[in-house]
């Protein structure tokens, strides 16, 4: 019996390891993501927030203006949403290799850690949220992926204790 739930548990290990996506899939894609290009100026976005299990409990448009000097940006993002309510962002950006980031944000625990292959990045952190007046912390697997020089689509998975508890959608677009 052992045995079994063993051949079961490593097939299915090896099952979720061979369908997850690997960020060097991305390499050779073009156009080539650099932050510090596409996050430059003034973008607007759209999006939504599903639950685990599918329904959309949020939508919001954002405004985003990016500026950056050498290895250094600030993105300042302001949130609308659909229900009135707005909320502020700011990230400070950091390359700290050409095909690594880093980013810091009030709401967002220790260090954002981002890296870049061919037109995507996927960054992972921890982010501070609300939820029911409660504070509730939730990881992020976070893909951006360029689809030309002015158009970018986000996904994000959110986790908590390893369970995925909802998902993000959001277009971002240059102004």
């Amino acid at each position: 019996m052992k045995r079994l739930q063993l051949l079961v548990i490593s097939a299915m290990a090896f099952i979720v390891l061979g369908c997850s996506t690997s960020l060097d899939a991305y390499k050779n894609v073009e156009p080539h993501l650099k932050l510090e290009e596409f996050f430059n100026g003034e973008l607007e976005a759209y999006g939504m927030v599903q639950d685990y299990s599918g329904e959309v409990i949020q939508r919001f448009k954002v405004d985003l203006v990016g500026t950056w000097e050498g290895n250094e940006g600030v993105l300042d993002e302001t949130f609308y949403y659909a229900d009135g309510s707005t909320q502020k962002r700011i990230w400070y950006l950091t390359k700290i290799a050409p095909d690594r980031y880093e980013g810091r944000a009030s709401d967002v625990e220790g260090v954002a850690e981002g890296k870049v292959a061919g037109n995507t990045l996927n960054w992972t952190y921890v982010l501070n949220i609300e939820l029911d007046g409660e504070p509730f912390s939730v990881k992020l697997d976070d893909w951006l992926y360029l689809v030309d020089k002015d158009n970018m689509i986000n996904r994000t998975q959110m986790y908590k204790f390893g369970i995925n508890v909802g998902e993000i959608t959001l277009y971002i677009g240059k102004k």
